[in-house]
């Protein structure tokens, strides 16, 4: 007796890594975010229409990170069949270790004026918590917006897939995972601002972080890092690598039965869709100025999910164009119609499930596919 098996998520072709439409797009994003952007923000006058207003720039960047950990997402629930429910929990440790040198940067700039910063004076603290030692340093925090979402994903994920923990009973781990995380984080005693967070930052690297040149430079390190990002990602699915992490996703038993081992596959791209998201944090929190445990909370994680299966899982940019459509979608309802900004993510989410499985890059990719055929 034969079994077979359907895939309903797409699988890359071998060859080159992107074709002549995808580097053309590439190239297009690229000149955008380091040409297009500075110069009509930075170069064009404010009085001239084609000038665009800091506002945007900062949205634009904000979106950007949210991209970033949606391609995360793409890897490892498109790519590999693991649904994260926690991946915001990432996302906001890699914003708090940037915050803490961001905060220490402000030195003796805040409200009392002490080289602590001002929640620490206010809760009578006398000095910094052990987790602070390095927090002056930048090439320290760095590193740690690495290795902290790293390390935390690699334990979880080397104990959560040992155990053959899978589908929903793996979300639902990740999603208290997270919830855990933030009620601690909440705590006034763990150091790390209870409800407020980090935030009224000055400086990074000693460069005022308020003139528009800095926030530039911010946006453009952004931009090349979702592309690098990419392009990474993409090289991944196109290898050997990604073919067993998409045959883990359709059939894992036969994976096993044909000599590999799953668990060292899914805990490599699970820790590196974590470090990913914890990149994005740290990008993130220079630009919009500010970081708190409500990052953490679970409806952010469930966001990512959403962002990913509105674009269209499996597809690399898909997660991307989820990721600016929601949350352009989510800064224009809630100027205009915020009290109906839930109810329209919720329909829209129960519209993509229904109706466009394969997400708007399915939904692309489908009416061109007729139009070729019409053609011919």
């Amino acid at each position: 007796m034969s079994v077979t098996t359907t895939n309903s998520m797409s699988t890359p072709r071998r060859g080159l890594l992107l074709g002549p439409r995808g580097w053309t797009g590439l190239m297009a994003a690229l000149a955008t975010v380091v040409l297009l952007v500075p110069l009509l923000n930075l170069v064009v006058p404010e009085g001239s229409a084609l000038h665009l207003p800091d506002y945007y720039v900062a949205l634009i960047g904000k979106i950007m990170c949210y991209a970033i950990c949606a391609l995360a997402m793409d890897l490892i629930w498109g790519y590999t069949g693991i649904l994260s429910l926690g991946h915001g929990l990432f996302f906001a440790l890699g914003g708090y270790s940037m915050g803490m040198y961001l905060m220490r940067q402000i030195g003796t700039d805040g409200q009392y004026k002490s080289e602590m910063p001002d929640f620490m004076v206010f809760l009578n603290w006398k000095e910094f918590p052990w987790q602070w030692a390095l927090s002056d340093s930048f090439l320290a925090q760095m590193l740690l917006v690495l290795l902290v979402p790293g390390l935390l994903a690699f334990v979880f994920g080397f104990f959560a897939f040992r155990s053959r923990i899978k589908g929903v009973y793996f979300s639902i781990i990740t999603q208290a995972m997270t919830y855990a995380a933030m009620l601690l984080f909440f705590r006034n005693e763990t150091g790390f601002g209870g409800n407020n967070g980090f935030t009224d930052f000055k400086r990074i690297l000693d460069i005022p972080i308020a003139q528009p040149s800095t926030r530039m430079v911010l946006f453009v390190l952004t931009g090349l890092t979702l592309i690098g990002f990419f392009l990474m990602a993409r090289w991944i699915v196109n290898s050997k690598y990604g073919r067993v992490l998409q045959a883990i996703r359709d059939a894992e038993s036969r994976v096993m039965f044909t000599g590999y081992d799953p668990i060292a596959y899914k805990l490599s791209i699970w820790t590196l869709s974590a470090v990913m998201c914890g990149v994005a944090g740290a990008l993130y929190v220079p630009q919009v100025g500010i970081i708190n445990p409500g990052e953490m909370g679970p409806a952010a994680s469930i966001e990512i999910a959403i962002w990913a299966a509105v674009g269209g899982r499996a597809t690399l940019i898909g997660p991307i164009v989820g990721a600016f459509f929601v949350n352009g979608a989510k800064s224009w309802f809630t100027q205009v119609f915020p009290e109906f900004w839930l109810y329209f993510l919720g329909a829209l989410f129960i519209a993509v499930t229904l109706f466009l499985p394969h997400g708007i890059v399915g939904l692309f990719d489908k009416w061109s596919g007729k139009k070729k055929e019409s053609r011919s």
